[in-house]
C-alpha cells in the first residue's frame, strides 16, 4: 500500500542535531533563510521534533536526544557530515546575510573550476554550511583540465 505524503517531502532530507535546538531553529532562519515548517513541543514546551524547508528540500532540526546524536559543539567540533545547499541566485549577498548573522564564514565567495560558485559557514554549534551556484556550464573535459582531475561521469 502507498500513501502520498501529506508534508510533500523532497526524496532526501537531512537532520541536524543541536545542544539547543530552539536556538538553531531562529538562527538558521535569520541567517540561512530556512523556514520553518513544523515545530513539535511536548507537554513541558521540549522541543521533541522541528522541520524547516529551503527551496524544494528540508532538514529536520533536533536536540541530541540518544548517545549517538551529537551537535559538533559536543564533539569537539567536529563534523561527520556536510551540507549542501544549491542557491539560484545571489550567492554573495546570501553570505553577507550569514555573516550579519553571525555565521563564522570559512571559505569566502569564490568561482570554482567546475562552474560553481560557493562559500562554506561554520553555524553558532559548529555544523558546516556549504552554499554553491551554478555561474556557467563546463563540460566535463574542460574541468578535467583545469582541475588537473580524470573524472568519471558528469553532471546530466
Amino acid at each position: 500500500m502507498s500513501v502520498d505524503d501529506p508534508f510533500k517531502h523532497s526524496t532526501i532530507g537531512s537532520g541536524v542535531f543541536y545542544k539547543d535546538p530552539r536556538a538553531a531553529l531562529k538562527w538558521l532562519e535569520k541567517a540561512f533563510g530556512f523556514e520553518p515548517s513544523m515545530v513539535v513541543s511536548d507537554s513541558e514546551g521540549r522541543l521533541v521534533h522541528s522541520e524547516m524547508r529551503f527551496g524544494d528540500g528540508y532538514i529536520i532540526v533536533d536536540s541530541e536526544w540518544a548517545d549517538h546524536i551529537a551537535s559538533p559543539a559536543s564533539v569537539g567540533g567536529r563534523n561527520t557530515q556536510a551540507i549542501y545547499i544549491r542557491l539560484a541566485a545571489g550567492l554573495d549577498a546570501h553570505c553577507e546575510q550569514a555573516r550579519a548573522a553571525g555565521a563564522d564564514i570559512t571559505q569566502e565567495p569564490a568561482d570554482q573550476f567546475y562552474g560553481e560558485r560557493l562559500y562554506r559557514a561554520r553555524d553558532p554549534e559548529g555544523h558546516v554550511w556549504t552554499f554553491t551556484q551554478t555561474i556557467r556550464a563546463v563540460p566535463r573535459e574542460e574541468a578535467e583540465r583545469l582541475g588537473e582531475l580524470k573524472i568519471e561521469g558528469w553532471h546530466r
